[in-house]
C-alpha cells in the first residue's frame, strides 16, 4: 500500500464526516497522477511553500512600512501565524489540517508591496479594480507557471479557500469548513500580532485596550488567542458553518474597531501612505508607457496568455517586494551621480 493511501485511510478514521477528506477532492484544473507519498492537500501545501510568491512575502509589509528592528511582522510571519492558529482550530474540530494549512499558506500570495496601502492604490489604478484575494488565486492559477504546468495546479478546495478567505466576503463563504476557518484565523492572527507590534512601536500601551475587551478576551496575547480559538471550536458544533460565540465575537469586533481607530488609521502609522501612493502610481504609469522595460519573461508569459497591458503592469507591480519596488523607483526617478553613469 502506498504511503498516500495509508494516510487517506487514517483520515477516514480520525476526521469528522464534515471534514474535506482527501479522497473526495473535486480535483485539479489539469489532470495529473497522484503522488505516491502525499495526499492531494499535502502536495498543495508543499507547492505553495516552495513557490517564489511565498518567499517574497518575507519582504512585504503587513502594517508597519519599513520598520526599524527585526521583530515586526511581515506578510510572511503573519501567514505562518494564521496557519498555526488555523491548524489548532481544525484539530479541535477534527477537520483536515493539511487542507487548512495549504489555504492559510496561500491566502495572501497576491498581496502587493506595502500591504493594504499598496492594494488600495492598485485598486484605483486598474480599470477593473484590484483585490488581493482574487489576485492570490491568479498567482496560484497562472503566475506561478513553469514549463509543462500552468500555475501550481492546486485542488479545487484549496483554490476555493484562498478566494473566499477575505472578511469582506461574508455573504460568500468558502464551501468547505476548512476554508471558513481561515477567515477567523486571519482576523485572530492580525488583531493580536498587530497589538504586539503597535506596543513595540510606541503607538499603543497594553492599558489602552478597552476594559470590556480585556474582560472578555484576556489581557495578554496568549490569553486572547486562546479565548478566540476556543470559542470557534466550542461554537462550531455540528453545523455547516464555522462560528464563534456571540459575546466573544462582539468583543473581537470591538477590538477590531479599536485597532482601526488607534492603529490602522493612526496618522503616525499612515504617514508614509502618500509616498507609497506616489511610488506605485509612478511605477504603474511608467511601465504602462514602457512595457518593454518589464522583464522579458513577464512579457513572454503575457503574450502566451493574451494578458492585457493593465494586467501585465499590475501583475509585475503586485509581485514586487517593498524593497524591490523602492529600488526600481529610485532607478527610474532619482537622478544618478555622474560617476555612476
Amino acid at each position: 500500500m502506498l504511503l498516500r493511501e495509508r494516510w487517506e485511510q487514517v483520515e477516514e478514521v480520525i476526521l469528522s464526516d464534515r471534514a474535506a477528506h482527501s479522497v473526495d477532492s473535486k480535483g485539479r484544473r489539469q489532470a495529473e497522477a497522484p503522488c505516491d507519498l502525499r495526499t492531494c492537500y499535502q502536495r498543495d501545501r508543499d507547492r505553495i511553500l516552495h513557490s517564489k510568491a511565498f518567499r517574497r512575502l518575507k519582504h512585504k509589509t503587513h502594517v508597519f512600512i519599513a520598520p526599524e528592528g527585526d521583530h515586526y511582522r511581515t506578510r510572511l510571519t503573519h501567514t505562518l501565524e494564521v496557519a498555526q492558529i488555523a491548524r489548532t482550530m481544525a484539530r479541535g474540530l477534527r477537520l483536515n489540517e493539511d487542507l487548512v494549512e495549504a489555504i492559510a499558506l496561500g491566502h495572501d500570495l497576491g498581496h502587493t508591496p506595502f500591504g493594504h496601502s499598496g492594494e488600495a492604490v492598485l485598486d484605483q489604478l486598474h480599470p477593473d479594480g484590484f483585490d488581493h484575494a482574487k489576485h492570490s488565486l491568479r498567482v496560484v492559477d497562472l503566475l506561478e507557471s513553469k514549463p509543462g504546468r500552468e500555475g501550481l495546479n492546486l485542488t479545487w478546495e484549496v483554490r476555493d479557500g484562498i478566494l473566499h478567505h477575505s472578511k469582506e466576503q461574508k455573504d460568500n463563504p468558502a464551501h468547505t469548513l476548512e476554508g471558513q476557518i481561515i477567515k477567523f484565523a486571519d482576523r485572530i492572527a492580525y488583531l493580536n500580532h498587530d497589538i504586539d507590534d503597535s506596543v513595540r512601536a510606541g503607538v499603543l500601551t497594553p492599558e489602552d485596550i478597552p476594559k470590556h475587551v480585556v474582560d472578555t478576551l484576556g489581557a495578554s496575547h496568549s490569553e486572547r488567542i486562546t479565548t478566540l480559538v476556543r470559542s470557534v471550536i466550542e461554537s462550531s458544533g455540528e453545523g455547516e458553518y464555522i462560528a464563534m460565540d456571540p459575546v466573544v465575537y462582539d468583543a473581537m469586533i470591538a477590538l477590531r474597531e479599536f485597532m482601526f481607530e488607534r492603529v490602522y488609521y493612526n496618522p503616525a502609522v499612515k504617514s508614509e501612505d502618500g509616498k507609497v501612493g506616489r511610488l506605485i502610481v509612478d511605477l504603474f504609469t511608467y511601465f504602462k508607457k514602457h512595457l518593454d522595460a518589464i522583464p522579458e519573461e513577464h512579457l513572454a508569459f503575457a503574450e502566451r496568455h493574451n494578458v492585457s497591458d493593465d494586467d501585465i503592469v499590475t501583475d509585475y507591480i503586485a509581485g514586487m517586494t517593498d524593497r524591490f519596488a523602492i529600488n526600481i523607483w529610485k532607478q527610474l526617478f532619482v537622478p544618478k551621480d555622474w560617476h555612476s553613469l
